[in-house]
């Protein structure tokens, strides 16, 4: 079975953590909508060259460049064995305008709201290694410099709780409406990202063994 999986959850539920566990474990390539933007800007093709005057002028690439951008890039011979969507579809109008290329299985990340807020609000990253501390759920001694390197420890401008709740707000304005148009199918399966990375993972992984086995 080639697994078409699509992933799902609010900024700081893990989607990256898991999407990399994920295409390690599964013969699943993962694409992301920002790794695909960039790429095609990168290489600067004409599709790159649409994306980019949207980008530049600070203004949200429409879903039929969108669009347009994931069907081009699943083409692709990488692709052809299975993939992983991260960050896409975003909304009901880009849902339904890949439901010919049989999204089989989605994973919807869910957290408690203050979990995320204590995630996202009180990390901290390091100027210099790039190392990422949480000071409320790992506390430091010293929250201003990094226990690696002693490189001095910022916090992200969008990483506010007022930001946050822009963000969650936006995000469960948008997705909401993909998740119930996926569980109408029957393909969307609840992930608890409250947990511990392994653990999370673990549900994850029970889910997509028990897919293939039922589908071979």
């Amino acid at each position: 079975m080639i697994l078409k999986i699509v992933i799902m959850g609010p900024a700081g539920s893990g989607k990256g953590t898991m999407s990399d566990l994920i295409k390690d474990n599964y013969p699943v390539k993962h694409i992301s909508s920002g790794s695909m933007f960039r790429d095609e800007i990168k290489q600067n093709t004409p599709l790159g060259q649409k994306v980019n005057s949207y980008l530049t002028q600070g203004i949200l690439v429409p879903d039929d460049v969108t669009i347009e951008l994931v069907r081009n890039r699943l083409s692709q011979e990488d692709c052809q064995n299975g993939y992983l969507l991260d960050g896409f579809p975003r909304s009901l109008v880009q849902a339904k305008a890949i439901e010919d290329l049989g999204i089989n299985v989605v994973i919807n990340l869910t957290i408690d709201e203050q979990l995320l807020v204590d995630r996202i609000v009180y990390r901290r990253l390091c100027e210099d290694c790039k190392t990422i501390y949480n000071i409320k759920l790992n506390p430091l001694k010293d929250e201003e410099h990094c226990e690696k390197c002693g490189g001095k420890l910022y916090q992200r401008s969008d990483d506010t709780y007022e930001k946050l709740m822009v963000r969650l707000e936006s995000y469960l304005e948008e997705t909401q409406p993909v998740i119930d148009y996926y569980r109408e199918k029957g393909i969307v399966y609840d992930v608890d990202a409250g947990q511990s990375v392994e653990d999370v993972y673990k549900q994850i992984d029970e889910i997509l063994t028990k897919i293939m086995e039922e589908r071979i």
